[in-house]
């Protein structure tokens, strides 16, 4: 695959977001970040800001989510706008790239695990790099658990339109896992 030929889709939040972003860019992957009038972002290239009808076709019940994910999610504007522009994300990636934690009930922490179930629901090869646990893990959808890949088994970006999102605290080991990731895909 070549990486003129490929598009990172994510939110250019500051965090895993601007590193996927950065990474992208020295790779020379085309990146296109979605967000909404007034979002707070690091990455400014490839920027979709959403209309209020395109932030619509991405709604989903707040009750759906937290019942979901497990947590309450308030019905706050921002936190709304930010998970329907994870909607786009995940919609638009072929594969799906997540920074963040996993929990004991198997959902991700914070506003990104609604970007991780809903690549759950989509069925879209979803991988999650836990800061905790500083490794890369899979979703297997058929045994409904978390595959530790390891060992010269990290994921490998296969499709050429892919997700990358996550945390706002990024830790130094995951920053690494991003950069990897590409150098592994685009050698």
């Amino acid at each position: 695959m070549k990486p003129a030929d490929c598009i990172l889709f994510s939110g250019g939040a500051p965090g895993a977001e601007a590193a996927f972003g950065a990474c992208a860019e020295r790779h020379g992957v085309e990146e296109v970040n979605f967000t909404f009038e007034g979002h707070k972002m690091a990455r400014h290239r490839g920027v979709r800001v959403l209309n209020h009808e395109e932030l619509q076709a991405g709604d989903v019940s707040l009750a759906y989510v937290s019942k979901l994910m497990h947590r309450r999610y308030t019905d706050a504007p921002t936190i709304r706008k930010v998970l329907q522009t994870l909607w786009y994300q995940v919609n638009q990636g072929q594969e799906i790239y997540v920074i963040g934690v996993i929990l004991d009930d198997l959902t991700v922490r914070g506003g990104t695990g609604w970007g991780a179930e809903f690549a759950k629901l989509c069925n879209k090869p979803l991988f999650v790099f836990d800061q905790e646990r500083n490794g890369w893990f899979k979703w297997d959808g058929e045994a409904s658990t978390w595959v530790a890949r390891a060992g010269g088994d990290e994921p490998v970006i296969q499709h050429m339109h892919f997700t990358g999102t996550g945390t706002r605290m990024l830790m130094p080991a995951a920053r690494k896992a991003i950069t990897e990731l590409f150098t592994r895909s685009f050698k």
